[in-house]
Order: C-alpha cells, then sequence, then structure tokens
C-alpha cells in the first residue's frame, strides 16, 4: 500500500505538469485573439469563443491525437465530431470561469505560489527553478502577470468542479445492488455454430452478383492516388547538425552547477500495519499494542526484520520483498515517513510512526550522502541542451526563408533544397482521404497536395507545419485519377462476400432452431466447451451483446440458455449455476471484498461524472450558449 501510494504521489505530479499546465497555457478567454477574426464560433453567456481561439484548440488536439491515430483515416483529424468535441470543450471551460467569477472564487497569491512550486515541469533536482520557471513562461509568447492570471483562473474554475464532485454521495442501498448486480457470478458454456460450415449450401447466382454491384458501385471506386516529392526542415533535423565544443560544455557545466547536484537519497524498509484516518479507538489502540510487540522483538534480534515484515507488513507492494522501499529522495515520501527515516542512522529502528495509512516500523539500510554529478557523468545531457537551444534558435532563423522560397520558386523544390543543404525526398503512393505515412498523415499537407495548385497548376505546396518544429513542402511527382473497377474485376470478392452472407443467415436460423430445442428441455445435437465463470465486471472486454445475453437470460431456472448472431456465425449460451454477490456477506474472500472496493469506487466516480453533467446543464441555462455554424463549420485555411 505505501508503495502505491508513492507511485502514486508521482503519477499524480506527472498529471499536474501533463494536464494542469496546458490547461493553465491555454485558458478559456485565451491571449491567442486576433482582432482581424472573421466572426465568433460562439458566445457563452457574455463571454465569446474567437475562431483562433477555437483553431488554436483545434489544431493542438489534433496534435495529440496524430500520434495515436494508426492506419486509420487522417481525415478523422478533421472531422465534424472533432471540431464540436473540441469546440464542447472551450464551452464548458467558459462557463466555468463565469461561474467562478460570480461565485467570487478566488486563489490567493500564497495558493498560487505554491502551486506554481509544486509543478515537476518547473522544478530542477526537486526544487522549484525560478529560471526554468521563466523559460516556460516565455515559451508560451506569455509576460508573467498574464500567466499567472490564466493560471489564477484556472486553479479558480478547480475549485468549482470539486465542489459538485465532492457533493455526489452514493447511497448504501443504490451501491450494494449496483455492485450486486456487478458481481454476480454465473458460470457459462459456449457453443459455436459457425458460419464457414455452411458456404457450401449457397449458391450465388451471376444475377445477384451484378445486382450488388449496380447498388454499391461506390464501394468499388479506386480513389484518387499520388506520389509525390517533399522537404522537411525540422529542429531535431538541424539539432544533429550542431557541432557543440568542450568548452561550451564546461561553461555550461559551470554556470548550471545546482542542476546537477544529486540530493541526499536514503534506502528503508517498512512494517506496515494498515488504521484507515477515522478507525475507531479501538482498532487504533490494538494496532499500537500490536506495533509495540514487534519493535520489541526487532529490538532484540534486528536481523529479523525481513521475515517480520513479510510475516506482519499489511503493505502489498513491499511486503514480499521484506518491507523494502528501494531508495528514494526528500518529497518522494509522506511527512511522517520522511522525518522519521531522515532522522535515522543507518541500521536503525524507528518507533512506530502513524501515517495517513496506518503505522509503520521503519528501518533505515542504506544512506547515499548529497553529491554533485561529475562533467563526464552529464556531458551528453549538456550537449542534448545545447543542441537543442541552438536549432530552435536557427530553426526560427529559417523558417521564414524556408517558406518564402518554396512560395516564389513554387515551380520545384531544388532552389530551397540548395539554399537549405536539405535532401528532396519520395513518397509511396499516397490515397486521397486514406491512411497516409509520415508527413502525408497530416491532412492539411495531404489536402494541399490533392489541391488545384499542386495538380492543376504543377506547384508547390506551402510550407506545412506538420507538428511543432517541423515544416514541410511536397509536389507531385505523378497522379492517377479515381477509376471504377469493372464488375469483372471485382465479381470473386462480392461472390464470396455474399456467400459469407448468406451462410450467417443459414448460421442463425439453424441456432435460433437449437435454442428453442434447449429452452423447452428437448435434446439436440449441440458440443459444449468448458464451463467458465463470468461476471459483468470482468466482461468489460467482451461485446455488449454477448454481455447482455449472458446475463439476459432469465436463469430462475437452470440451466438457462441464450443465443447471439454475428458475422461469424451463431453462438449458443448455457449458463448451469449462479452465485449471488451480496455486500458485506461474510466469508468474501480478499479478492471478491478487493473487487468490490474498487467497483464501490468507481460506482462513486459514475455518480459524480453524472452530477458534473447535470450540473454543466445548468450553468448552460444559466449562460446560455449559441454555436454559428457557418464559422464553425469553415475550414481553416
Amino acid at each position: 500500500m505505501f508503495d502505491i501510494v508513492r507511485n502514486n504521489q508521482k503519477l499524480v505530479q506527472i498529471v499536474l505538469a501533463l494536464i494542469i499546465l496546458p490547461f493553465a497555457f491555454f485558458g478559456v478567454d485565451s491571449y491567442i485573439r486576433n482582432s482581424g477574426s472573421v466572426g465568433d464560433v460562439a458566445t457563452v453567456g457574455k463571454g465569446k469563443i474567437s475562431l483562433a481561439e477555437f483553431q488554436q484548440a483545434l489544431r493542438e488536439q489534433q496534435d495529440r491525437l496524430r500520434p495515436t491515430l494508426g492506419g486509420r483515416d487522417p481525415a478523422m483529424l478533421n472531422s465534424p465530431e472533432l471540431r464540436n468535441a473540441v469546440l464542447d470543450n472551450l464551452i464548458q471551460r467558459q462557463l466555468l470561469i463565469q461561474y467562478a467569477h460570480e461565485a467570487h472564487l478566488a486563489v490567493s497569491n500564497e495558493q498560487l505560489g505554491r502551486f506554481i512550486a509544486s509543478v515537476p515541469a518547473l522544478q530542477v533536482d526537486g526544487k522549484f527553478s525560478p529560471e526554468r520557471y521563466d523559460a516556460v513562461v516565455a515559451a508560451q509568447g506569455m509576460s508573467k502577470p498574464m500567466f499567472e492570471a490564466r493560471l489564477r483562473q484556472d486553479l479558480a474554475m478547480q475549485q468549482a468542479t470539486a465542489a459538485v464532485a465532492d457533493a455526489a454521495l452514493a447511497g448504501n442501498a443504490a451501491s450494494d445492488r449496483w455492485l450486486a448486480a456487478q458481481l454476480e457470478e454465473r458460470d457459462v458454456s459456449e457453443a459455436i455454430l459457425r458460419s464457414d460450415r455452411y458456404v457450401g449450401q449457397v449458391k450465388v447466382t451471376p444475377e445477384a452478383i451484378k445486382a450488388y454491384y449496380d447498388a454499391n458501385q461506390a464501394r468499388f471506386q479506386v480513389p484518387e492516388q499520388l506520389r509525390a516529392e517533399y522537404l522537411v526542415l525540422s529542429r531535431d533535423q538541424l539539432a544533429e547538425q550542431v557541432k557543440v565544443s568542450d568548452d561550451e560544455i564546461k561553461a555550461w557545466y559551470q554556470s548550471h552547477a545546482d542542476r546537477y547536484r544529486q540530493p541526499e537519497e536514503r534506502r528503508a524498509s517498512h512494517i506496515l500495519l494498515t488504521v484507515p484516518k477515522d478507525a475507531p479507538a479501538e482498532a487504533v489502540k490494538a494496532a499500537e499494542t500490536k506495533a509495540a510487540e514487534l519493535v520489541a522483538q526487532l529490538r532484540k534480534a534486528p536481523a529479523d526484520f525481513d521475515k517480520l515484515a513479510r510475516q506482519h507488513s499489511q503493505d502489498p507492494g513491499s511486503a514480499a520483498r521484506g518491507g523494502d522501499l528501494d531508495w528514494f529522495g526528500r518529497g518522494a515520501m509522506v511527512k511522517p515517513f520522511e522525518e522519521a527515516v531522515f532522522g535515522l542512522k543507518e541500521g536503525q529502528i524507528s518507533e512506530p510512526v502513524r501515517s495517513d495509512f496506518g503505522l509503520h516500523i521503519i528501518m533505515l539500510t542504506g544512506v547515499r550522502a548529497e553529491r554533485g554529478r561529475p562533467l563526464e557523468e552529464v556531458k551528453g545531457e549538456i550537449v542534448a541542451e545545447l543542441k537543442t537551444q541552438a536549432a530552435a534558435k536557427k530553426y526560427l532563423e529559417m523558417a521564414e526563408a524556408f517558406a518564402n522560397t518554396v512560395y516564389e520558386q513554387s515551380d520545384s523544390l531544388e532552389p530551397a533544397a540548395e539554399k537549405f543543404k536539405l535532401a528532396i525526398q519520395k513518397s509511396d503512393w499516397i490515397v486521397k482521404n486514406g491512411a497516409a505515412a509520415g508527413p502525408f498523415a497530416n491532412p492539411k499537407l495531404s489536402g494541399a497536395l490533392f489541391g488545384d495548385d499542386a495538380l492543376k497548376n504543377k506547384r508547390n505546396t506551402e510550407a506545412v507545419e506538420i507538428s511543432p518544429n517541423t515544416l514541410v513542402a511536397a509536389r507531385v511527382l505523378e497522379y492517377k485519377p479515381a477509376a471504377q473497377q469493372t464488375l469483372e474485376m471485382v465479381t470473386g470478392t462480392i461472390e464470396k462476400f455474399l456467400a459469407n452472407e448468406e451462410a450467417a443467415k443459414l448460421a442463425a436460423k439453424e441456432g435460433e432452431a437449437r435454442l428453442e430445442q434447449l429452452k423447452k428441455g428437448e435434446k439436440t445435437d449441440v458440443s459444449w466447451g468448458a464451463s467458465r465463470k463470468m461476471t459483468r465486471a470482468q466482461a468489460a472486454s467482451l461485446p455488449p451483446e454477448v454481455v447482455r445475453a449472458v446475463f439476459g437470460a432469465d436463469a430462475t431456472k437452470l440451466p438457462a440458455y441464450a443465443g447471439i448472431a454475428g458475422p461469424g456465425g451463431y453462438g449458443l449460451v448455457r449458463i448451469s449455476a449462479v452465485k449471488p454477490f451480496i455486500a458485506g456477506a461474510a466469508g468474501a474472500g480478499d479478492a471478491e471484498q478487493a473487487a468490490a472496493k474498487a467497483l464501490q469506487t468507481q460506482y462513486a466516480r459514475v455518480l459524480a461524472d453524472e452530477e458534473m453533467i447535470g450540473w454543466m446543464a445548468t450553468l448552460r441555462r444559466k449562460y446560455p450558449v449559441e454555436i454559428h455554424k457557418a464559422v464553425l463549420e469553415s475550414k481553416e485555411r
């Protein structure tokens, strides 16, 4: 448990750095406003969401989603669904801003300072770094007062949402009913009537093939496709070309000496006796008595710590390792535990230490003194940082000139390639609106290649920023227009598809007949697979129709049966036993209790989400929302 808490603390810090800070950098009434905007995307109460703000948020979301797209259609990154989702997020944040302002929710200077100092992205060696803070603020193109005003605003919004979420309480009766449904256990066997067994019974006629072809000609079109040549100007590429001298490395090391100090670390083992914060006095007393007994044993035989930790510690993460928590520095553990560890001498055993998790008996097993990391150890880090800085400066100097060159000399990429010493690369065939590799996964770049300027006028595309600090310009080499496949070309494909479709219908027909026989208690030739236990909670990875069939079957009389039709055939399900779950029942095992506790937490989260959805709907009525669809649907140019 204590290992888990320690790890979760780090996770929370990472989440703060990766989620809360970007949330702050892009406030809802963003500083990214443009007096030349062609209109607002939406009005929310007294506030507005500008087109520039919406486009910025859309680009950021596209950048986050692009690495996860895989082989799917890159056009998804500019789909109406994604655009609406981005706008809805901006609307919700604008609603929260207006509510927080009206409710006089505020963040003091002290609270703001504590939050900024706690964000790992603004720390060096676990300590707040003013230099890092200055760099992060500057990277956002903001002044400190502007940045802190946005951050103060976002923290006030969090106060508002936290109050609503904390007010959602799960009643015991409703929670128990939900748990009973989730943890009811059914013994299930399956029998599959596969559709491929029926393919031989299907005869697909030429008339059926032609009728399908005529009705679905769009499916048999080969879309437009092209091959392109392209140039890439990127900061990372430029960084590889940067040379860093030993004198520069040494000067950087000396001027940033604090960054390369390794704080003191300690290694400890512990025995945890769990005691909740709100435990009754009798439970606390019992734990204290047991802890005192263990300390007395360890005073006599310190070498038994490993054995006693394995026997008595209730920390599942470290008990199996004899209580070992490995090396850690200050700030990694909760305060009472940390103070005790850093107050011990190596080999010393503490008195019981109380934290929110219970009572800890701690043995200090190692000490690593604070030390400065030598230059040779950090040389690689310094070289990488100096190269990145130099490349960033060089990229900013070159980016505008690169864009101008490919535009002004639009009949070839060679002038830009020679001027900026870049290699002209060539793509494979790119299908219009299809999945594409490399830079052509960017919908703006691929869209420009299929535009009239690139296809008909034979010009370079503009320089497109496909990701931060990366520009690409491209030019069409070869082009194939869309073409219709003939009936003769696709006859085999259609025949196979229609045969499988009819075979699935035959399998379903026979499966439904057998299901009726089984429900009537009649004998039928069914080969059941091995029985396995299933709960709704464990079946989350199964298709929803399977879960509905298994748990929707009337199990008042056993065995009970259900059936599921699918493209691969028909599935029969037999339920031979049902074990109800009763919350708080005696005899429940540790695993069952742990599952129930996790599900109760999940149920509470669901209630909190529902409460938040309802509250946001109330805010929409309080601060009317008007969406300007013509502006929303206009494509960014």
